[in-house]
Protein backbone atom coordinates (compact mmCIF):
# COMPACT_ATOMS: atom_id res chain seq x y z
CA UNK A 1 0.00 0.00 0.00
CA UNK A 2 1.07 3.66 -0.78
CA UNK A 3 0.75 7.10 0.99
CA UNK A 4 0.03 9.79 -1.23
CA UNK A 5 1.84 13.27 -0.08
CA UNK A 6 -0.13 16.58 -0.82
CA UNK A 7 0.73 20.11 0.56
CA UNK A 8 -2.12 19.27 2.99
CA UNK A 9 -0.18 16.05 4.04
CA UNK A 10 -1.20 12.23 4.05
CA UNK A 11 -4.35 11.07 1.82
CA UNK A 12 -4.92 7.80 -0.25
CA UNK A 13 -4.57 7.23 -3.02
CA UNK A 14 -7.73 8.32 -5.20
CA UNK A 15 -6.29 7.48 -8.90
CA UNK A 16 -8.09 4.66 -10.27
CA UNK A 17 -6.89 4.89 -13.82
CA UNK A 18 -3.97 2.13 -13.37
CA UNK A 19 -0.22 2.87 -15.29
CA UNK A 20 0.98 1.69 -18.55
CA UNK A 21 4.33 1.98 -19.97
CA UNK A 22 4.92 4.94 -23.03
CA UNK A 23 5.14 2.31 -25.20
CA UNK A 24 1.53 0.74 -24.45
CA UNK A 25 -0.28 4.23 -24.77
CA UNK A 26 -1.00 3.49 -28.14
CA UNK A 27 -3.11 -0.02 -27.25
CA UNK A 28 -5.54 1.32 -24.52
CA UNK A 29 -8.79 3.22 -25.42
CA UNK A 30 -9.69 6.95 -26.22
CA UNK A 31 -12.26 6.55 -23.13
CA UNK A 32 -9.97 6.11 -20.50
CA UNK A 33 -7.93 8.96 -18.82
CA UNK A 34 -4.43 7.35 -19.08
CA UNK A 35 -1.89 6.79 -15.62
CA UNK A 36 2.06 6.67 -17.50
CA UNK A 37 4.71 5.29 -15.31
CA UNK A 38 8.00 6.83 -16.33
CA UNK A 39 11.65 6.05 -15.32
CA UNK A 40 13.44 8.96 -13.66
CA UNK A 41 15.83 9.30 -17.32
CA UNK A 42 12.84 8.66 -19.76
CA UNK A 43 12.94 10.92 -22.65
CA UNK A 44 9.61 12.98 -22.87
CA UNK A 45 8.95 13.70 -26.03
CA UNK A 46 7.59 10.43 -26.65
CA UNK A 47 5.22 11.17 -24.85
CA UNK A 48 4.10 14.94 -25.49
CA UNK A 49 1.48 13.82 -27.87
CA UNK A 50 -0.23 12.04 -25.73
CA UNK A 51 -0.42 14.75 -23.26
CA UNK A 52 -4.64 14.89 -24.39
CA UNK A 53 -4.90 11.36 -22.90
CA UNK A 54 -2.96 11.22 -19.79
CA UNK A 55 -4.70 12.14 -16.26
CA UNK A 56 -1.49 11.32 -14.06
CA UNK A 57 2.31 11.38 -14.75
CA UNK A 58 4.13 9.07 -12.33
CA UNK A 59 7.60 9.35 -12.42
CA UNK A 60 10.09 6.77 -10.50
CA UNK A 61 13.00 8.15 -8.73
CA UNK A 62 15.09 4.99 -8.05
CA UNK A 63 17.04 6.22 -5.35
CA UNK A 64 17.16 9.16 -2.27
CA UNK A 65 20.32 10.93 -4.88
CA UNK A 66 18.36 10.65 -8.13
CA UNK A 67 18.15 13.95 -9.72
CA UNK A 68 16.84 13.22 -12.94
CA UNK A 69 13.36 12.50 -11.28
CA UNK A 70 13.44 16.24 -10.79
CA UNK A 71 14.83 17.66 -14.05
CA UNK A 72 12.10 15.31 -15.87
CA UNK A 73 9.23 16.86 -14.46
CA UNK A 74 10.95 20.51 -14.98
CA UNK A 75 10.93 19.50 -18.61
CA UNK A 76 7.50 18.02 -18.54
CA UNK A 77 6.19 20.99 -17.21
CA UNK A 78 8.11 23.22 -20.17
CA UNK A 79 6.46 21.00 -22.90
CA UNK A 80 3.11 21.99 -21.39
CA UNK A 81 1.79 18.91 -19.34
CA UNK A 82 -0.44 20.70 -17.16
CA UNK A 83 -2.46 17.54 -15.47
CA UNK A 84 -1.32 15.54 -12.02
CA UNK A 85 2.08 14.93 -12.18
CA UNK A 86 3.50 12.49 -9.46
CA UNK A 87 7.08 11.46 -7.94
CA UNK A 88 7.34 7.72 -6.73
CA UNK A 89 9.32 5.82 -4.70
CA UNK A 90 12.63 7.13 -2.84
CA UNK A 91 12.12 10.65 -1.47
CA UNK A 92 12.70 12.21 1.79
CA UNK A 93 10.49 14.40 3.45
CA UNK A 94 13.50 17.12 2.86
CA UNK A 95 13.21 16.26 -0.50
CA UNK A 96 9.77 17.44 -0.65
CA UNK A 97 10.10 21.67 -1.38
CA UNK A 98 12.60 20.32 -4.39
CA UNK A 99 9.70 18.46 -5.96
CA UNK A 100 7.36 20.67 -5.71
CA UNK A 101 9.24 23.43 -7.27
CA UNK A 102 10.34 21.00 -10.01
CA UNK A 103 6.51 20.94 -10.32
CA UNK A 104 5.31 17.58 -8.90
CA UNK A 105 1.97 17.93 -7.37
CA UNK A 106 2.30 15.13 -5.12
CA UNK A 107 4.60 12.28 -3.71
CA UNK A 108 3.96 8.45 -3.62
CA UNK A 109 5.53 7.02 -0.61
CA UNK A 110 5.62 3.16 0.40
CA UNK A 111 3.54 2.70 4.04
CA UNK A 112 7.11 1.68 5.30
CA UNK A 113 8.73 4.85 4.75
CA UNK A 114 5.75 6.84 5.42
CA UNK A 115 6.59 5.05 9.36
CA UNK A 116 10.15 6.15 9.11
CA UNK A 117 9.26 9.37 7.96
CA UNK A 118 5.52 10.29 9.74
CA UNK A 119 2.87 13.04 8.29
CA UNK A 120 4.71 15.55 10.32
CA UNK A 121 7.70 15.41 9.00
CA UNK A 122 6.22 16.15 5.24
CA UNK A 123 4.38 18.84 7.02
CA UNK A 124 7.08 20.55 7.99
CA UNK A 125 8.21 20.69 4.02
CA UNK A 126 4.70 21.45 2.92
CA UNK A 127 5.02 25.04 2.41
CA UNK A 128 7.68 25.05 0.42
CA UNK A 129 6.91 28.52 -1.40
CA UNK A 130 8.31 29.97 1.54
CA UNK A 131 12.59 29.92 1.17
CA UNK A 132 13.56 28.93 5.19
CA UNK A 133 17.04 28.93 4.44
CA UNK A 134 17.43 32.18 2.89
CA UNK A 135 15.14 33.65 5.71
CA UNK A 136 17.04 32.40 8.43
CA UNK A 137 20.24 33.78 6.45
CA UNK A 138 18.98 37.20 6.39
CA UNK A 139 18.32 37.55 10.00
Amino acid sequence: MSVIITDAGFRADDWRGGFVAPADIDARPWAVALGVDLVCDAEPVAVVPHFPRIGLIRIRLPDFAACCGFELAERLRAYGYARRLRAWGNVLAHQYTLARRAGFDEVEISAELALRQPEEHWRFCGNWRHDRFGSRMRA
